[in-house]
This record gives structure tokens, sequence and C-alpha cells, in this order.
């Protein structure tokens, strides 16, 4: 078995991927532009928008599996609703957030057994119908752009109207005179030009024997996380891509140095000339693969 399939040992891992013409994370306190630092201009992606991505993407392909369920849906059933399977199918009866702590435990193991996001990454399941809580052995961080970013918000336009009203010939006094219906209306489309984007992730192996997180649902998450961008496509999305994805194990669950010294192995720089990078040509990648740890082995997924 190949290594960075082992959800016995620690793994560490660093994730590259760009976006052309589009937005690949909206922020709705900015209305919907691509998310920023402030200071630094650089784009931000959250951990949320890229676990969605591979929510779907399982959904999509697993979905219909035993063991395979998804539980934060864009569009399903409520969650409490979710937790009431569990109860039902143990035979348990639900008396709200107060349950007793051993039947929490049923309904907690229940839905970690059905649900591969669970699993994978934790659920708060406390709300209403108690089935406890989850921390997850895959985490992820915000992916930040290597250079900083600039957001466009464009006008566009819609050769269409909206309401029937708006599209009426208005007539003026003894029919003299017309002043014509709309035929288009204005819309807004926020994109970036180009951004590369670095982020990090980590899988705990503590955490995944609690949850029953298996080598198979470890080998679905890699594969995931590289495919997700294509079934993501829209319009407001423009061209993303994984670019990178690199693999640090531990032979041990505890691991065998600081992830951040494995993690600042990757390092991406702009090419030389390069004012405006506008594809991922203009950057290089660097991986420091040389005097790693003893107990430490680098997987290149991607890249």
């Amino acid at each position: 078995m190949s290594v960075h399939l082992d959800p016995e040992r620690r793994h560490d891992f660093v994730i590259l991927f760009d976006v052309t013409d589009g937005n690949p994370n909206g922020d709705p306190d900015a209305g919907n532009l691509p998310r920023v630092d402030p200071e630094t201009m650089q784009g931000l992606v959250t951990d949320v928008s890229i676990k969605r991505r591979i929510r779907n993407w399982v959904d999509a392909t697993r979905g219909t599996e035993e063991r395979m369920k998804i539980y934060v849906q864009t569009r399903g059933e409520a969650l409490n609703d979710l937790h009431q399977r569990a109860y039902d199918a143990l035979g348990l009866r639900s008396t709200g957030a107060r349950q007793d702590r051993e039947t929490v435990e049923q309904a907690r193991a229940w839905m970690c057994w059905n649900f591969w996001d669970i699993r994978t990454f934790g659920a708060v399941m406390t709300t209403g119908v108690n089935c406890g809580q989850v921390r997850g052995p895959v985490q992820l961080t915000f992916a930040r752009s290597i250079d900083p970013i600039v957001p466009l918000d464009l006008a566009i336009t819609r050769v269409a109207v909206t309401r029937a009203e708006d599209a009426k010939v208005v007539v003026g006094d003894e029919g003299v005179g017309e002043s014509g219906g709309k035929t288009t209306e204005m819309g807004r489309k926020a994109i970036v030009p180009y951004g590369l984007y670095k982020g990090y992730g980590f899988v705990n192996p503590i955490f995944a024997r609690q949850t029953g997180f298996s080598k198979e649902d470890l080998d679905l998450f890699w594969t995931a996380l590289i495919m997700c961008w294509d079934l993501d496509r829209s319009s407001s999305r423009g061209r993303m891509a994984c670019r990178g994805l690199y693999v640090f194990t531990h032979d041990s669950p505890l691991g065998k140095a600081p992830a951040h010294t494995l993690l600042d192995r990757v390092r991406v720089q702009r090419r030389d000339g390069v004012v405006s990078p506008r594809s991922f040509g203009d950057y290089t990648v660097v991986v420091d693969d040389k005097d790693l740890p003893d107990g430490v082995t680098l997987t290149r997924l991607v890249g």
C-alpha cells in the first residue's frame, strides 16, 4: 500500500490551484467580490469553499453507495431529520439536547458509519436531535494567493427582460408619440484575471480511529481534492485547476517533524521578468525533497 493511503499515519500536505477569469470564492460581505486580505490584497479561498467542492464530487461519484452519503448538502433534508434517521435505525428515542451520553454515542457512531464527510471532516450534531460532536481527521486551512490579486467587478448585459411590463411600448396621449420598452437588463460579474493559490491540510490518524476513517476514505479524499475543480465548473468560476498536491507522510501517528518545517519545503516563485502573472507558467514551483527527516516520505500526487 502506498504510504499516502495509510490512515494510520500522519499526513501534512500542500495544495496549489489556480483560477483564470473567474471568482474562486465570493465574499458576501463585499457584494460577492473575490475574497481578499485587505492589507496585502492577496486572494483568499476558505476551507469551507474547498470542502464544498470535495463534498459535491464525492456525492456525484459515490453518493448512492452505502457509507458514502454526504451530511452537509447544498439541497436536501434538514440536519435534524438526518439525525433522527440514526435514532430510528437504532430503535432509540430522542429526548432533545439533554440526551443521555450512551444514546448519543450510539447515534454518533451510526452517523460516522453512514456519512463520508462526517468521518472525514467531522460535524457538530447537537442541534435539536442530539447526535453529539465529531472531530474529523482531515482539516484544511484557508488558501492564499501567491501574489496580490486584482478583483474586477464587470458590467454585463442580458438581451432579455425579467418582467413583461418592462418590455411594453408606452403610447402617449391620443396615440401620439411612443417610448420603447426595455430590451436589455444590466448585471455584474466579479472575476480575478489570474490567481495561483496555496493551501495546507492535515490528516490526523488519532481522530481517524475515532471516526472510522479508512484507507478507502483517504484514497477518495485525495482523488476528490484533485478532481473536484472540474465538477465545479460554472460561468462565475472561470477556469480552475489543481496545479500541485504534495503529501508529507510520517511513519507514526504522532509524526516525526513539525508540520511547518515540511510544508515550507514547497516554495512558489514568480519567474523573472513577469510583472502581472496570467498563467501557471508564470511561476516556478520548487520542492525541497532532500534530507527529509527520518520517517518522513514525500508523495507528489500532482506536480
